[in-house]
């Protein structure tokens, strides 16, 4: 992989070679990428996209890692990630006056989605529409691209548009929420290729300690049901139409069940946790165990909520 001629054009791109993608997503397992490219601006973002395609290197794109596990192992590829210490790719702006009953906030695509929950809620903006999405670890761009949600929350309810990258670097524009196809943890932005730089969400305003507590409630929700004091990607499935994923592994027995260091949560059946030096072939393992019991226990086959990056063939996991 021949990344010397993508330095020589871009002297400002961050390039890192044989990096341990452990470090970079929640789940504090995974192997080895060749490297990892981190675009400043959207310019460097089109450069690197462009380059890729030309030399035909292999490449995907990451955002927080907190949806994404990488099976242990050599990968060889490129893992393109947006600088989130960049403000071409972590701003927050508002289009509005503090006294205006509903306005629209745009945000950096590599920001924190808590971090931006967070701050249209405070004074003096103190809008309403993201509390229930503030205690969500992911991005703003990986919250466009799956629809992130909780609690009743949905990215979709209060999203404008979104503007985004073609995946071969020649073309920019911005999506309407129509064009965006946003469904339950589904955008087509994940069949198009594009990858989101930034996206605009309409907000209305709202007494200020009601914001807050409806934002105490969702984190006391979260501190005493999910198991956050250890390494996970949150929920581990997607919530079966009719069903809840939690509910089907408890009634499977699977409550607490180990493969290795990886474990069903005791405290929530519906998160697969790294006790401690988990592998990501241990996850792996024992993401394919629940899915084997519960389909074995209940009919429903459950469908994971995590993002697999798999360097070799490993047939139950191709969905």
């Amino acid at each position: 992989m021949d990344l010397k001629k993508l330095k020589i054009l871009f002297p400002d791109l961050k390039i890192y070679t044989d990096v341990s993608m452990a470090e970079y997503c929640s789940f504090r397992a995974g192997g080895r990428a060749t490297a990892l490219i981190m675009p400043g601006n959207i310019s460097e973002l089109r450069g690197v996209l462009s380059y890729m395609n030309d030399e035909n290197i292999p490449h995907i794109i990451l955002g927080n890692g907190s949806n994404t596990l990488f099976s242990d192992g050599d990968h060889e590829l490129a893992v393109i990630k947006l600088d989130d210490k960049s403000e071409d790719f972590s701003f927050i702006r508002f289009n509005g006056t503090e006294k205006d009953e509903e306005i629209t906030a745009e945000a950096g695509a590599a920001g924190l989605l808590s971090v931006f929950a967070r701050r249209v809620s405070q004074e003096p903006w103190s809008l309403t529409g993201t509390e229930g999405l503030s205690g969500i670890p992911g991005s703003v761009g990986g919250a466009v691209f799956m629809n992130a949600g909780a609690y009743g929350y949905e990215t979709k309810d209060i999203l404008v548009s979104a503007h985004a990258v073609s995946a071969d670097g020649t073309d920019e524009r911005d999506f309407t929420p129509e064009e965006m196809g946003l469904s339950y943890r589904h955008s087509n932005f994940m069949e198009n290729g594009y990858i989101i730089t930034s996206a605009v969400f309409r907000l209305r305003k709202d007494d200020q300690q009601a914001i807050k507590d409806r934002m105490a409630d969702f984190t006391e929700r979260r501190v005493t049901k999910q198991p956050l004091q250890y390494p996970s990607a949150g929920s581990t499935f997607k919530r079966p139409e009719g069903y809840f994923a939690g509910k089907l592994i408890e009634d499977a027995g699977l409550k607490g069940a180990c493969v290795g260091a990886a474990q069903v949560s005791e405290l929530h059946a519906g998160f697969v946790i790294n006790r401690g030096g988990a592998s990501a072939d241990e996850i792996l393992g024992l993401i394919n165990k629940v899915r084997d019991t519960v389909y074995r226990d209940s009919g429903i086959t459950l469908e994971p909520e995590v993002r697999l990056i798999l360097n070799r063939d490993l047939d139950s996991f191709e969905y």
